[in-house]
């Protein structure tokens, strides 16, 4: 095998004309190059240096090598200043993936923090719900996953298998009750969940969707999923408009609000965990760990949960 010191003293005794100069040059003893050469030569299986007095002379395979040493060294140079670069933060790509609600409320000041302190570092970001970002992990297709479960399920609702994965806690969030501000339970300090048996319902993504369909079954009924969506921009209208109830995380209370919706604890009680997970490998690496640590400070920066009433908006929808 021809390794990078080998490459470097042909390189020297072509340029230099003697073991003696090489070894000046290269900050080696004489004996120490000798050495280097003989090696270099039992591993190539040919002689690349011819002895004539005091002075060397490259034989033809020497030549060679002397000839391919320079665009290798260039591009081994060229890599280990890349790597170290990235090593020290100078340098580095990581590719997250959150669910919506994460990537309205954490994933913001976490791309913030991370602009601010590394800004050579660059950070691609893609929505997805868990366990399609957990699965995208396990493929290669990103380094970093925000994800959630609620009580009782895994980050990956049991679809797959979690060993080799980090899982980083970030944040608690409970699920609360959105309902219209004219609701019969609007005025209350806690709902139970078997009191909406008999309104219409609006579910989010399918995970969401069978959240509420476990918590009320444990309330001893089935819920009228009268509408479906994703954007809780929309739920909130809906329920604005008393065409249903729905849960919301606080997660997206704290950014989403509307002045007709009262947003409510719900018996029993609900919550779900915000984690962010890796794998082993690229925990390790400087710029996945400072994207995880950007993103636990974002979870800790997080306002208090929202109060039940919530006469004063952010903004109106």
């Amino acid at each position: 095998m021809i390794d990078a010191a080998g490459l470097r003293v042909m390189r020297a005794i072509a340029q230099e004309g003697s073991f003696t100069a090489a070894a000046a040059a290269l900050g080696y003893t004489q004996p120490a190059i000798s050495q280097m050469v003989r090696r270099l030569e039992q591993r190539t299986g040919t002689v690349l240096v011819e002895r004539t007095g005091r002075s060397v002379r490259l034989t033809e395979a020497g030549r060679v090598l002397a000839r391919h040493a320079d665009p290798v060294l260039s591009a081994l140079d060229a890599a280990e200043e890349e790597v170290a670069a990235i090593a020290g933060l100078r340098s580095g790509r990581v590719r997250l993936m959150a669910f919506p609600s994460a990537s309205a409320t954490l994933v913001p000041r976490a791309l913030a923090l991370v602009k601010e302190r590394f800004p050579d570092v660059t950070i691609g970001f893609t929505e997805a719900e868990p366990p399609e970002s957990l699965a995208a992990l396990r493929a290669g297709e990103c380094d970093l996953a925000v994800a959630f479960a609620y009580e009782g399920t895994d980050v990956a609702r049991g679809e797959q298998d979690l060993d080799g994965l980090v899982i980083t806690p970030l944040l608690e969030d409970e699920v609360r009750l959105a309902v219209p501000r004219s609701h019969p339970v609007a005025d209350r300090e806690t709902v139970p969940l078997a009191d909406l048996a008999g309104d219409p319902w609006i579910a989010g993504c399918p995970r969401c969707r069978g959240h509420l369909v476990q918590l009320a079954s444990g309330a001893g009924f089935r819920p009228d999923v009268a509408y479906e969506t994703e954007d809780y921009v929309a739920v909130m209208g809906l329920v604005a408009e008393g065409l249903g109830v729905a849960l919301i995380p606080d997660l997206i209370l704290r950014t989403v609000h509307h002045e007709d919706v009262v947003a409510l604890p719900i018996e029993p009680a609900s919550r779900r965990t915000i984690t962010a997970v890796t794998t082993d490998d690229l925990s390790r690496v400087p710029a996945v760990a400072a994207t995880l640590e950007a993103l636990a400070a974002s979870a800790a920066g997080q306002s208090r949960a929202p109060t039940t009433r919530m006469p004063e908006p952010a903004w109106s929808i």
